[in-house]
């Protein structure tokens, strides 16, 4: 894999990383839980046919300290609105992973005119007291790989230190990922998007991976039943909550042809 390009946007005071990388029409990703670290398989695939914008959240790697100042929901999604804006991805296709794709939600919802189709990988926001989610902040550490991955390997090899990381900065770093989430998102992933879905009109794409150990596959056809706009549900195979990360070639096969 060859290196994206890297700027550096403004929200709120704090620097936010944006990567850039491929040719074509412009396609957004909000990363999932634990953010990006480094540049991944999945990314590349998806810059084959499109340019692929990546801005980093708040908090998560690349997004500094940014989450300090964001002390409510509405905080949060006026950030992601501001990276959207900055990141040149307003009336753009936009997807988003686990915490990124409530945040993508949100967009879609809210702001209709900034999303041009959507498509969510297992996203959060939604909470049911008959199949309740898992608590990712409440797991053992050695535990959380084999909870965000049906390979715990894929896992592990994203957040790996880096060449050259500074030993001591890097696991603050992860920790602040985890942190930065749990403010937004914090508890169980509820931010009672349910009242909001109703407002997405953009064509959507809900993929779920059939092995997620977070939130029930069940949940992608209570995403699909709130969307007014046109929702296709798909289920990746051997496929855990970050299914970009299991399964980066049939996730990118089924965005793509969304998107097209």
């Amino acid at each position: 894999m060859s290196e994206p390009a890297t700027t550096t946007i403004e929200v709120n005071g704090f620097p936010c990383r944006v990567w850039s990388k491929g040719k074509g029409a412009k396609l957004g990703f909000l990363a999932g839980f634990g953010g990006l670290p480094r540049w991944v398989p999945f990314l590349d695939r998806l810059a084959e046919s499109r340019t692929v914008i990546v801005p980093s959240l708040p908090g998560y790697p690349g997004g500094a300290l940014g989450h300090t100042v964001l002390d409510t929901h509405l905080d949060w999604v006026l950030a992601v609105r501001q990276l959207i804006d900055k990141s040149g991805l307003a009336g753009a296709d936009l997807l988003g992973a686990s915490v990124g794709g409530a945040f993508a939600a949100e967009m879609a919802a809210i702001f209709p005119g900034h999303v041009r189709k959507l498509a969510l990988i297992a996203p959060f926001g939604l909470f049911d007291d008959a199949e309740p989610a898992a608590d990712p902040w409440a797991q053992r550490r050695d535990n959380v790989a084999g909870v965000m991955c049906a390979d715990a390997a894929k896992w592990q090899a994203l957040v790996a230190p880096p060449e050259g990381a500074n030993s001591i900065e890097w696991p603050i770093e992860m920790t602040r990922a985890s942190e930065a989430a749990a403010r937004a998102f914090w508890p169980l992933g509820n931010t009672q998007l349910e009242k909001r879905l109703s407002l997405i009109k953009a064509p959507t794409l809900v993929l779920w991976g059939d092995s997620d150990a977070v939130l029930p596959p069940s949940y992608a056809k209570k995403f699909a039943a709130g969307i007014n706009g046109a929702t296709r549900v798909e289920t990746v195979a051997q496929a855990g909550h970050l299914a970009y990360l299991d399964q980066p070639d049939a996730v990118a096969r089924a965005v793509l042809k969304h998107f097209s």
